[in-house]
């Protein structure tokens, strides 16, 4: 039990394996989810307090972070800092990428150069805590000590992170339970997870073997052997001294420094040295894997892994499960505890690595795609047509309706069988005038179709507001560019019987037109050229042959506010998924994707390109 204030910083894992705080404002909006209880549901929508966030949701029991449009997971975790610290003082330190927008440092970085910013120091060595970075509060810089590259930082002031005081939750599954310290303890997690890892703990605290330790598999363990264990991955973790050696069939990391947080606790014991006796040692391992929570089983599980790898001790793999979410590579983990307690000794496949890009190619490697005509194609700003009025355009798609039914226009929410209510600009239409829409049948106000269709692209297409059903031919706002595309001589992930059609985007940066958000100021093209990739199967040729028709109609990009960065004015994809990653798929970008075709061909048909466009383009 904890007696102390702290404040709560609730963090994410990039693939990069560090954690990443989320905003004070997300924070709060977590923390009074979780002191809700299960009322709430157990999940947080981070887009109800961030609409940057908004594919996002935090389911609490699992403690993952859920992307709806990708199916990506991240583990999250409810951290504690000082009060006194960068967090609790709503200090916050952000460094400028190269995107030209500030991303702010991990928060034990922040807390670091806050700490030293307090004393008046005029920089401070970032290498005591595992980055190769010198800051410069004279300048306001960061400098990199292996390339001397510099850039700027700053300093700004946010909101406070929420606050905790009096007892300080041990780690728990969730609900937290907020009462006081008399309180009696939440019941424990009843997920598979957390069922597994709970035996593992109770059957060898109390020493026994049980089924998960045959007797026959304990007789051909060896009863000592040295074995020196690395330390758990992490970012400025340092290595094990002697004390690292461990005996005994089971193998335990050595209890270290853990900062306290609602995901990782302290280990409880210290293993044995080499000069211990084998009974004594052998003890004290219980005691010690007993006390570790599910974090530091799942650590102890791949380094006791890594260590069999090294030895070239036989073993007996236990893969991770299909997918690439970082769940997979935790239940791994929790088989090779289990597997571990049993006596057998344990190898997990080590994770798979980003693969952005495929391995280099020559200029006479690539070829073109049998069957598309030509390697690369431009798009230039296309107008409307001159000489056809709003009301001229849309008397192709609409029947007048003489008595109109008593329900809603779904446009301005008034009744049909009133005036429309639209109070912007006069069409020059009667705004009792009622027309349905020949295809789909949906019945609307002409006079708030004829505002609508004004306050789009007015390229002569129309798109039901109801049904999305598209009359004549949609095109966007996609700045001018270049689209290349060719063969190469390497398979994705999941089609190894063909070679890869890679794509690639090149937008420059320039000034937006009057059909952009807004006319006359600049815009960025940040991460251009873009590589894409699909297969050089039939489906595949397919969906180019779509996305041809998708750029020369300008629905690929748009410009507008990133998602991603939050930078405006930027240009940002236009709701026709991308894969940008060429052999894994850690991001939710890449390959295998089993339904990725299917489903970019569905994002395609809902902008009203299909088979058949490909004929009126050739019209």
């Amino acid at each position: 039990m904890l007696l102390a204030s702290a404040v709560v910083v609730w963090e994410w894992l990039n693939e990069h394996g560090r954690w990443r705080p989320y905003s004070p404002a997300v924070s709060h909006h977590i923390e009074a989810v979780v002191r809700a209880g299960p009322r709430a549901g157990g999940s947080v929508v981070l887009g109800q307090v961030d609409s940057r966030l908004a594919p996002y949701i935090i389911d609490l029991q699992s403690m993952n972070q859920f992307r709806q449009d990708t199916g990506t997971l991240r583990p999250v975790r409810r951290n504690y800092y000082d009060p006194t610290s960068a967090p609790g003082k709503g200090v916050v330190w952000e460094w400028e990428n190269d995107n030209g927008s500030w991303t702010p440092y991990d928060m034990e970085v922040g807390i670091t150069i806050q700490h030293a910013y307090e004393k008046q120091h005029p920089w401070i060595d970032l290498t005591s805590i595992g980055f190769s970075y010198v800051i410069d509060f004279s300048t306001m810089g960061q400098i990199n000590r292996q390339t001397q590259r510099q850039r700027r930082i700053r300093r700004r002031l946010d909101l406070i992170y929420p606050m905790v005081t009096g007892t300080l939750p041990k780690p728990q599954s969730w609900p937290a339970s907020p009462g006081p310290a008399a309180a009696p303890p939440a019941a424990p997690c009843s997920c598979p997870q957390c069922v597994l890892v709970m035996s593992v703990k109770a059957a060898v605290a109390n020493g026994s073997a049980g089924p998960l330790q045959p007797p026959a598999a304990r007789k051909h363990m060896p009863e000592s052997g040295v074995v020196k264990v690395p330390p758990p991955p992490g970012p400025g973790v340092k290595p094990l001294d002697s004390t690292g050696t461990i005996r005994g069939p089971v193998k335990t990391v050595p209890s270290q420094a853990i900062r306290r947080q609602a995901s990782s606790t302290p280990a409880g014991a210290n293993a044995g040295s080499p000069a211990s006796p084998p009974g004594a040692n052998g003890k004290t391992e219980r005691v010690a894997l007993a006390t570790l929570n599910r974090t530091n089983l799942q650590r102890l599980a791949i380094a006791q892994s890594r260590v069999l790898i090294a030895s070239g001790v036989p073993t007996v793999p236990v893969k991770n499960l299909s997918g690439s979410s970082p769940v997979n590579p935790a239940l791994a983990g929790i088989t090779g505890i289990l597997m571990s307690a049993a006596g057998l000794p344990v190898c997990l496949t080590r994770p798979p690595k980003l693969a952005l890009h495929p391995p280099p190619v020559s200029k006479r490697e690539i070829k073109s795609i049998p069957g598309v005509s030509n390697t690369s194609r431009k798009t230039t700003k296309k107008q409307a047509k001159k000489g056809k009025t709003p009301e001229e355009v849309l008397k192709r798609y609409l029947q007048k309706v003489r008595h109109p039914p008593d329900e809603d226009c779904t446009i301005c929410m008034e009744r049909l069988t009133t005036p429309s209510g639209y109070k912007g600009p006069q069409p020059t239409v009667k705004p009792d005038l009622v027309g349905k829409l020949s295809r789909c049948g949906h019945i609307y106000h002409i006079y708030c179709l004829v505002a609508m269709y004004n306050n789009g692209n007015k390229d002569g297409s129309l798109q039901c507001p109801t049904c999305k059903t598209i009359y004549g031919v949609k095109t966007g706002t996609q700045p001018p560019g270049k689209m290349e595309y060719h063969l190469i001589p390497h398979s994705l992930p999941g089609h190894p019987d063909c070679k890869t059609i890679r794509i690639i985007y090149s937008i420059p940066p320039g000034i937006q037109g009057p059909e952009h958000p807004n006319p006359g100021k600049s815009f960025s093209a940040r991460g251009f050229p873009r590589h894409c990739y699909l297969p050089d199967s039939e489906k595949g040729r397919k969906v180019l042959k779509l996305l041809l028709v998708a750029w020369d109609r300008r629905l690929i990009f748009a410009i507008g506010t990133s998602s991603t960065t939050g930078e405006s004015d930027t240009v940002i994809w236009n709701e026709v998924h991308h894969k940008t990653e060429f052999g894994s798929n850690l991001t939710g970008h890449g390959y295998p994707d089993a339904n990725y075709l299917d489903n970019v061909l569905a994002e395609l048909a809902a902008q009203g390109i299909s088979e058949d466009s490909t004929a009126q383009e050739k019209d």
